[in-house]
């Protein structure tokens, strides 16, 4: 993707003025704000009608820009060399030192990192002397976002800027993983379980339904596309979209599918973009087939369960 620096600038300046810009990144779009600076961290919050509590993903260029801020260690270390940059965001112990505001954090002694991936944040983060605090593009609770319209979609002229970075090539949220003690994840994304459990030769917990939020991704009700969502339906209602992992036979207009031919990588690529067709095609409930519940459908499935909360 060919960079364009005048845009990056005119995002920086914004940055640099405590406020806030939607960016790209190769899992979703982000709102992006100074996280050392309070006073964009609220801006954040308020833009997205985010609960105090729900913590932010503070996002870096390369690991000498972290050592600032955090405990680093063996596991995070191995990750960080397979994976980064890319879709993972890690959970680890703040240092006493760290500049990151307290409104990020929501006071806690944690810190949920991420090296993304996109040429055009890499290009930002490169060269601002902060890192930023970017949670997803999208009103809290709704569909994230993973074009730049569906960030207009959502915030209409509320944001300042929008950085132009074409779809994202992930299309799901950073799969989350807490290194402080034993490696637990907390949210399932971009990256397969499997995957991170191979490098670090242990096996990983996961927890994606804890008793206190201390994460992105584990609210009860999340990812909705604003209409009642019915799980793992085999007859469909009168006047109800129906959402399959693959193309049916049956071509019939409320029939949807997330891939041609049921790839659950691409399926989970194209789940956001499809929920926001159906809603915008004005139909009142989803019904969604059964989607096998290994690999990517994992995510999927935890995505759908949230958004059914509705």
């Amino acid at each position: 993707m060919k960079i364009n620096l005048a845009n990056i600038k005119k995002a920086m300046k914004l940055l640099n003025n405590r406020e806030c810009v939607a960016i790209p990144t190769e899992t979703v779009y982000g709102i992006a704000g100074n996280a050392y600076s309070d006073t964009a961290c609220k801006k954040i919050f308020k833009l997205k009608k985010r609960p105090k509590n729900n913590p932010l993903i503070i996002h870096y260029y390369d690991l000498k820009k972290l050592r600032g801020d955090c405990d680093l260690n063996n596991d995070f270390l191995k990750l960080y060399k397979r994976f980064c940059p890319g879709p993972i965001t890690f959970i680890l112990s703040q240092k006493k030192t760290s500049k990151i505001s307290k409104v990020a954090t929501n006071q806690k002694s944690t810190l949920a990192v991420r090296f993304p991936k996109h040429p055009v944040a890499r290009n930002l983060l490169k060269y601002l002397k902060f890192p930023i605090a970017a949670p997803s593009a999208n009103i809290s609770s709704r569909i994230s976002a993973v074009t730049s319209s569906d960030v207009k979609d959502d915030f209409g002229k509320k944001i300042k800027y929008i950085l132009e970075g074409g779809r994202s090539a992930i299309g799901i949220e950073s799969t989350i993983i807490d290194l402080r003690k034993k490696p637990t994840i907390l949210r399932l994304g971009g990256l397969e379980v499997e995957v991170i459990q191979r490098i670090l030769k242990k096996k990983i917990s996961i927890n994606l339904n804890p008793s206190n939020i201390s994460v992105p991704g584990q609210l009860r009700i999340h990812y909705s596309p604003g209409v009642p969502i019915r799980l793992n339906v085999k007859k469909i209602k009168k006047n109800e979209a129906f959402l399959s992992i693959k193309k049916s036979k049956i071509n019939k207009k409320n029939n949807y599918f997330l891939s041609k031919k049921g790839n659950l990588k691409e399926a989970a690529k194209n789940l956001y973009t499809i929920l926001r067709k159906i809603k915008k095609d004005n139909y009142k409930s989803i019904a969604v087939g059964k989607i096998q519940n290994k690999g990517f459908g994992k995510t999927i499935n935890d995505r759908l369960l949230r958004a059914s909360k509705f």
